[in-house]
């Protein structure tokens, strides 16, 4: 639940409620906004707070009196639980003029949730069961079709059908390594994915949606899947995806266990100079079995191989590309699970953005190890520049991607929230610094100088 403070506060909120749209996060977002009788003299922070809600929302009211307040309330919590096949999102805004929030009320009977979690009808398992005996199937994961269960029960199908079997680009969170089935990430550039899908005669869907390109390029085609590749919609985000994995794999006769990631043993921790492929190495080498991993844009996601070949895990990535998220749902993850170990892995110019988790980590005490890739520059952005046929960057573009003059003091910044930090540059220091955070109580932060991203 978000409590956000009139149009402003939940115009502060919208990049992350757009991630939460695009998980299919049950959210629900509670907005204050003025008195009613107030609206008209147009105060400082009036705003129309229904169209800034919509984007990102797929239910919205605005309460008018204290007493029907119990029930927009608990309209909002079952619209947030619902299922939604249109796949808007399940982020229900509830708006609370202040004169509501302060009058008289009485609270509601118990929340009725229309929640159909029904497995996909006979043909679309019957269809994905024939397109999977098909050359060249691809099985495409998302939503709770990425829970260990759901995985294994994919690997199932394809140890008997030898399709392959890919997780989305950006979910939401996967469960990750020894002891199941090696599921990779669909990458992330539209050429990359149009070579995936190449020879694909058969793609199937299961809770996922069909591959798009993230952003539109001249002379490429927004939708990645190639022609004479027939689309099966084995079932939704919102349905029980593993269940339907479980069905199909039965009707293939598909042995009872897959194939999974053996236990190879950790890598061994880096040494000198560090880059992105090092900082991934250490965090194999030394995170605890049942962490938690949050990443958001920088090198984070290159670390998802080397983790899955070396401990178990759940890796929550970026969900739909709007970053300042990977912090954030650290703490969300560190709340909900205090049990288990959480890393954050952030890149310097995505950090910028929400960087006042850490703030929230430290009051809260939460034991949060948040490694900022630091390279000092918005790289995806200087590399989405050069994709649109810009080859030659000139001194002033240049500087809008630069994150230096003056360098940000990543150290002084989290301890000037309660975070105690270090800064590293070498794998011995920073073998040393994950040491340290994962002994400390509350955040630690280390600022990792990397160079390049292998």
């Amino acid at each position: 639940m978000y409590a956000l403070h009139l149009g402003a506060g939940l115009g502060n909120g919208i990049a992350n409620l757009h991630n939460a749209r695009r998980a299919s996060t049950a959210v629900v977002n509670l907005v204050g906004d003025h008195a009613g009788y107030h609206v008209h003299y147009d105060a400082p922070l009036t705003s129309n707070i229904k169209d800034i809600a919509r984007g990102v929302s797929a239910w919205i009211r605005s309460s008018t009196t204290a007493e029907g307040m119990g029930q927009d309330a608990r309209d909002a919590v079952a619209a947030s639980l619902a299922a939604n096949p249109e796949s808007t999102g399940n982020v229900a805004t509830l708006i609370i003029p202040a004169d509501c929030a302060w009058g008289d009320a009485h609270a509601p009977s118990g929340v009725v949730i229309d929640k159909h979690w029904a497995p996909m009808t006979q043909d679309g398992v019957t269809e994905s069961v024939q397109a999977l005996r098909s050359a060249d199937a691809i099985l495409l994961l998302d939503g709770n079709g990425l829970t260990a269960a759901a995985i294994n029960q994919a690997g199932r199908i394809a140890k008997v059908t030898g399709c392959r079997v890919y997780a989305t680009t950006f979910p939401a969170r996967i469960e990750s390594g020894p002891g199941l089935y090696p599921v990779q990430r669909m990458p992330y550039f539209p050429e990359d994915v149009e070579a995936v899908l190449a020879s694909a005669k058969s793609l199937i869907l299961a809770g996922a949606k069909e591959p798009v390109s993230f952003f539109a390029y001249r002379g490429k085609p927004s939708n990645l899947v190639p022609l004479g590749c027939e689309v099966v919609r084995l079932a939704h985000k919102h349905q029980d995806v593993g269940a339907d994995l479980a069905r199909v794999a039965n009707m293939l006769d598909a042995p009872a266990e897959p194939d999974v990631v053996g236990i190879d043993g950790r890598p061994s921790p880096p040494s000198g100079p560090l880059n992105t492929a090092a900082v991934g190495q250490a965090l194999a080498a030394l995170i605890p079995e049942n962490s938690i991993v949050s990443t958001d844009s920088g090198g984070g996601g290159a670390a998802f191989p080397i983790l899955h070949q070396a401990v178990r895990h759940s890796f929550l990535t970026i969900t739909r590309g709007s970053i300042g998220q990977g912090g954030p749902v650290a703490v969300g993850a560190a709340v909900a699970c205090p049990d288990r170990p959480v890393f954050a892995l952030l890149g310097d110019g995505g950090a910028l953005y929400t960087n006042q988790f850490l703030w929230t980590a430290a009051r809260e005490k939460l034991n949060i190890v948040c490694v900022v890739y630091s390279n000092r520059t918005y790289s995806i952005l200087d590399t989405e520049y050069r994709r649109l046929g810009v080859n030659t960057v000139g001194e002033i573009a240049a500087s809008r991607f630069s994150l230096t003059d003056p360098d940000i003091d990543w150290v002084s910044l989290a301890k000037g929230y309660g975070a105690d930090a270090v800064q590293v540059a070498t794998g011995e220091a920073l073998v040393a610094a994950l040491e340290q955070g994962m002994a400390a109580q509350g955040p630690f932060l280390i600022e990792v100088l990397v160079s390049g991203r292998a």
